[in-house]
């Protein structure tokens, strides 16, 4: 039975996980009976505070669970990716493969799901270019700023790991570099900053609206994720393939 630690960065990733207003920004919270939750605030060395802070906790597994870049034009926002390696800085690191194939499995009757290398990156990726560079010098198919610590961390306790993520934006659409700054480390926004930066058009409102639909439908693909296999993530139960084994008896004996 796998004790769950989750690492989110942002409030609104957070939120897919538990019907609660406020997370405490870098505390371990209960939100099942086997999973807890911290969240870290963007970038690797939040995750990987985040990622020791639970392994504290008497955990035996670790997920990072939030919101990628895509580096592959075949992604869009809210495809799922369910990585089967991690990449940092030419490290391959590892993922807990019978998990992950199990949580595939019962994923992809309901979302589109992408398999392959998750990279990290430093920064957020604001240009196409950015992009283009980073999945050519990795391979990999999608990029986050958190997964890569939380799972370093994984490798060296000996634990096993899964990152779960949902595509937020694609190749050929980033957020500007300017909206950064309006951007608190937990993902919430400077309202007053955000606006300053509408009035000098340093940042439009159809990208704005470009941004919120993409959060939304990632918002969307993390949420199914929680709503089909629940706070475990089918770690070590597959409840879908036991229901669909009783229905088909149960037409059989029609």
């Amino acid at each position: 039975m796998k004790i769950i630690g989750v690492v989110t960065a942002l409030k609104s990733e957070a939120s897919c996980l538990v019907d609660k207003r406020r997370f405490p920004l870098y505390q371990v919270v209960d939100i099942g009976d086997r999973t807890s939750l911290c969240l870290s605030s963007i970038g690797s060395s939040a995750a990987r505070g985040a990622a020791l802070k639970l392994c504290g906790q008497n955990i035996n597994a670790l997920v990072s669970f939030g919101v990628a870049a895509a580096l592959d034009d075949k992604l869009i926002p809210g495809d799922l990716v369910l990585p089967e390696a991690i990449m940092m800085d030419g490290e391959v690191l590892p993922v807990d493969m019978e998990w992950r194939d199990r949580l595939h499995g019962i994923m992809s009757k309901h979302v589109t799901v992408t398999s392959g290398v998750l990279t990290s990156c430093e920064a957020p990726l604001t240009t196409r270019a950015q992009k283009l560079a980073l999945g050519e010098t990795t391979g990999a198919c999608a990029a986050d700023m958190e997964s890569a610590a939380v799972a370093k961390v994984a490798a060296d306790a000996g634990i096993s790991f899964l990152a779960i993520r949902a595509i937020v934006d694609p190749l050929e659409f980033s957020p500007p570099e300017a909206l950064m700054g309006a951007v608190y480390p937990d993902g919430s926004v400077d309202a007053i900053q955000l606006i300053k930066l509408v009035l000098n058009r340093s940042v439009s409102i159809v990208t704005l609206i470009h941004l919120a639909l993409g959060m939304h439908v990632a918002r969307s693909a993390l949420t199914e994720v929680v709503q089909k296999t629940g706070l475990t993530f089918a770690s070590d139960y597959m409840p879908y393939r036991d229901a669909e084994l009783s229905e088909s008896r149960s037409v059989n004996s029609e």
